[in-house]
Parts: C-alpha cells; structure tokens; sequence
C-alpha cells in the first residue's frame, strides 16, 4: 500500500495531492526552463562512479547526503570544476514537500576532495544497501541505475551514432535515426515458497557470508509471470508449485537495474525433498517459523554477520515477503497462500 501523502501549504507552484505532484514532474521532463528553475534549489544526490555519497547520522547510522543544487556548484567551482558538470545532473523525481530531486555522478573529480567538502563518504551501492535504512534507498537505487542506463547508452543500436540526452535524462534521442531511448528494467520474478509450515530460502556464492533469500530469476521470452515462477523453482530446487499468489513489486538495482515482482507459492507437503541446482545455488534449505522470527528480530549488518544465517535488508522485497510469510504463520502452524 502507498503512505498517506504529507501534505505541505507551500507556494503557487505547490504541489497539494500526489495528482498535482506528479504532473509537476512529469512538466519538468518536458519543460527545459522549468527544469533549470528547479535545479537552482532542488536536492541532489552525488554519485562518484556509481557509488553513493552517504554521510554519518546519529549512533553511528548512515543516510544519503542530500545536498542543495546551488551548494553542490559551489563546491565543483571550488574544486577547479566548471558549471558545464551540473548540467549532467538527472532528474529523479519530486519529493513529497515538492522539491525536485536529482542524482549526479562527480566521477572525473578526486574522490576524497569531494567526500571532504561534503562530509560524506562514497560506498558501493551494495554495501550503501546494508548501511541505508531510511527510506531514502529506493531514490539511491533509482538514481544509480539511471546514472547507469546513461553511461551504458551512449550510442544508438540501429545506427551506431552517439545518441543525445534530455536535459532532464528521461531519454536519449539518435538526431540520425529519430530512435528515442527510455529507460528499461529487466522483469525479474521473486518467490518465497512454502510447504505450510516451513519456508524455503535459499543462497548464491555471490552472497554475503550467511545470508539467505527468497529464490529469484529473470523472466524469459514468451513467459508469463506464473511460467517463470515454476520454472525457476523446478530448476533451482527441484519442486514443483501448486499455487501461487502476488504480494508486491520492486525496483532492485542489481545486477544492472531489474523490475522485482514478489509472490508467495506453495508445494506439496508430502513433496519437499530439495534438490540444488548448484550451478544456480550455493545451498537451499528450509526453515521453521521459530527460525524465521529470530532472524526477523535481530537482523546483523552486512559487515557483522551473525552465526547460522540472516536475510536481506529491511527494504528489499524478500525480506518484504519473509515477513508477511512469518505473520500469516504466526496465528496457526500453517499457511493457505491465495490463489490467482
């Protein structure tokens, strides 16, 4: 479900319903003028090669550094950067308060000269993903695979010319095909599966030490959503799903910015004998409810990684679907997932 909306009194140009807010954005992707007026004031995020500019918060937490358009310029002049960089700045959205919020990658700076004017550190995104618990990630993550799909979409497939951004990076156009560019997000499915009383999650090579999730994988050609599903869990751990039923989706900047649609799926209880596909996992195994409660509790960080195992950050969307799992199990010893 979306929040309640805060709503703020600001000026005419205010924004008082997420309708109005929207509409303000989307005017920002079309409307070069408005765009630059926005920039003058609007939040920014720094990126220095893809990695996050975060800063320390209180009791040693993390938050991304939200730094104000105008003081980012500064601090590029400051470091012998002319202003031609700020245009390279993305547009990512508008803020709930209707303040137009950007990302920037400051890469062709020295690093530690921009961490010590801004107070920040620059972290991989995945370890930024550990560190991050507000709600701010999600925008981290959106900016990162934006800066991304630019660097990585620089000429046209068609024509092999250089293609052109907006001004507001909502696209790029080739002047000599007229091929307009957007944006994509491969389509991955997400799944917890259950027997009724247990849980399956399993763990790639590529993981942290001890930490396990809800089995994933990209949706092939011609597949719906439920193919996809049932073959990725035949494949991975050798079970067949009987039902199935969608919990909610996610953008996931890994591995390189894909679409995340969680569901929840149920097998056999007389068929659970797992069978790893070690060439997609590591190990798989199942888990009880009790299991499940503890590591929802007390979940480490990825830097201290507690024995037996631990789940994803708060804001990924397996440990979305963990924990409404273990909330439907908590009343009763089973769990009758809804049918599509």
């Amino acid at each position: 479900m979306l929040r309640p909306l805060k709503i703020a009194h600001l000026s005419a140009r205010c924004c008082s319903n997420f309708v109005s807010r929207m509409r303000y954005a989307n005017r920002l992707k079309v409307d070069d003028e408005a765009l630059a007026a926005a920039l003058e004031n609007g939040h920014m995020l720094l990126f220095h090669r893809l990695c996050p500019l975060l800063q320390r918060g209180p009791q040693g937490s993390f938050r991304a550094a939200t730094l104000i358009a105008s003081d980012v310029q500064s601090i590029l002049e400051r470091l012998g950067s002319d202003r031609t960089l700020m245009k390279e700045s993305i547009l990512l959205g508008c803020s709930e308060q209707n303040q137009a919020q950007f990302c920037l990658d400051v890469g062709e700076l020295h690093q530690a000269a921009v961490e010590e004017e801004c107070g920040g550190r620059f972290i991989s995104l995945k370890k930024a993903f550990f560190l991050l618990t507000g709600p701010e990630a999600p925008l981290v993550a959106k900016g990162q695979a934006l800066l991304r799909w630019h660097q990585t979409n620089s000429f046209c497939s068609a024509t092999g010319e250089p293609t052109q951004r907006n001004a507001a990076g909502s696209q790029r156009v080739c002047n000599r095909s007229g091929l307009v560019y957007y944006p994509t997000m491969s389509p991955v499915v997400i799944v917890l599966v259950s027997d009724g009383s247990r849980c399956l999650l399993g763990r790639q090579s590529s993981f942290p030490p001890g930490m396990y999730s809800a089995l994933a994988g990209f949706c092939e050609m011609g597949e719906t959503l439920e193919e996809t599903l049932s073959r990725e869990v035949a494949e991975e751990v050798g079970l067949e799903v009987l039902e199935v039923s969608y919990s909610s989706s996610q953008h996931w900047p890994f591995p390189h910015s894909s679409f995340m649609m969680g569901f929840h799926a149920s097998v056999s209880p007389a068929h659970t004998q797992v069978l790893v596909d070690h060439t997609e996992l590591e190990d798989a195994r199942w888990f009880s409810a009790e299991e499940i409660t503890s590591a929802l509790k007390a979940p480490p960080t990825r830097g201290n990684p507690t024995p037996g195992f631990w789940l994803p950050p708060k804001h990924a969307i397996a440990n979305r679907l963990i924990a409404e799992w273990s909330q439907r199990a908590r009343p009763c010893d089973h769990v009758t997932p809804r049918t599509t």
